[in-house]
């Protein structure tokens, strides 16, 4: 392809599913891989704790090194940032198909830590190509890919794991996310408006206070998303007697519902008077939906449901949004250091609310779990209210 092709405002759509691509296949290997926690025990011969650990320690590589790469993205482009990521990404996977619990803990280590470069490189590449009218369908579809990616993988992996065990799927991974990485090098590029960062300076977008607020307020919104998430089906079978397939159905229809909603959030932004207004508005329905549910536990069970499958669903479409507008406050040459530190606040949160909410459940009750997800949403609704500076990073293009 010419790089005079790459130049028009219409390459930003091959620069739009490439990047989706890539996050759908991050995402297959940080949620896909619970998919197989049975097979993952097994192989390795470890406890319950002990797998958690292990699947942990993706998000634990991810935190590390979210910023830094948006700080390398800005100063050298999204192109070398997110191959780079990728195929040290592939080779840390291939890594953990060939050792033991301890050398595979370390890999995934590895894995979050090059993965996390598609996070922040890949929002930048979208909202540099995007104008602010199409920026948040854009991102929408981005994020979008999360879910289908990470439903794609629990469909796949545990037959891959059952047939041909779980190194294979390490390498099924490792393999596919290489293919991707090459994608990336072959048609990322930059919009000749881009900006790119100098040397410094970064620690004026960490300590801009709109950006800190932003991103506390994303972290917040979280709780409810990663409460839904690791609660939901337990909620339903265990504490309400659901059977199993129909609570793990329901599951997946708050989560297609969900992907759906981030597409609709996106178009509602770009037609918004401000980027957070839907925010806004969200963060209360998330926190009306949670408190329903708290009062509805002990309903009859298809009132529950019909109640909490679209409260998770609301839980999970903000996502997008959220992160477009991290984007939109960042200085110009500092798109990627933003998102790296919004992304941050995100996996901070998704680490520590399953145990905290589950400890909840089981301590105090499932009702006392909702109600914290309500007033982790009203806490981000809070922070919303002060009006947020914005800006322009890209050209209005037809």
């Amino acid at each position: 392809m010419t790089r005079q092709r790459s130049e028009r405002p219409s390459y930003r759509w091959v620069v739009l599913a490439v990047g989706a691509v890539a996050q759908g296949t991050n995402a297959a290997v940080f949620l896909g891989l619970p998919a197989i926690t049975p097979q993952l025990r097994a192989h390795f011969g470890l406890s319950l704790p002990q797998v958690g650990m292990l699947l942990g320690a993706v998000n634990l590589g991810t935190m590390l090194t979210l910023v830094l790469w948006g700080a390398a993205a800005d100063r050298r482009g999204e192109r070398l940032v997110m191959a780079v990521g990728g195929f040290g990404a592939a080779g840390c996977l291939a890594l953990a198909a060939f050792d033991g619990p301890v050398v595979a803990g370390m890999a995934l280590v590895g894995v979050g830590m090059f993965g996390a470069s598609v996070n922040a490189a890949s929002g930048r590449a979208v909202l540099t190509w995007f104008p602010a009218q199409r920026r948040g369908l854009a991102m929408g579809i981005r994020q979008t890919a999360t879910p289908l990616g990470a439903a794609l993988a629990a469909a796949v992996l545990p037959v891959i794991a059952l047939q041909a065990g779980v190194p294979v799927a390490f390498l099924v991974l490792g393999a596919f996310t290489g293919f991707v990485a090459i994608a990336v090098a072959l048609w990322i590029r930059e919009p000749p408006w881009a900006v790119r960062s100098g040397q410094g300076r970064h620690g004026v977008v960490l300590k801009d206070p709109d950006l800190i607020r932003l991103s506390t307020a994303s972290g917040l919104l979280v709780v409810p998303q990663f409460t839904a998430a690791a609660l939901m089906v337990e909620l339903l079978h265990e504490h309400r007697g659901v059977a199993v397939g129909v609570a793990a159905g329901l599951f997946a229809a708050a989560q297609v519902s969900g992907g759906v909603g981030r597409l609709v959030v996106g178009v509602w932004s770009d037609r918004s008077a401000t980027r957070v207004q839907p925010l806004k508005v969200l963060s209360v329905l998330i926190a009306i939906g949670f408190v329903l549910c708290a009062a509805l536990d002990q309903a009859p069970v298809w009132v529950l449901a019909a109640v909490l499958v679209p409260t998770a669903a609301l839980a999970l479409c903000w996502n997008g949004v959220a992160i477009t507008a991290a984007g939109e406050l960042a200085p110009p040459g500092r798109t990627g250091i933003a998102l790296g530190m919004q992304n941050t606040a995100n996996y901070l949160s998704a680490t520590i609310t399953p145990p905290l909410a589950g400890w909840v459940a089981v301590g105090i009750g499932w009702p006392a779990a909702l109600l914290l997800a309500a007033a982790a949403a009203v806490g981000a609704r809070v922070l919303l209210a002060v009006p947020f500076a914005a800006r322009e990073l890209a050209p209005e293009l037809t």
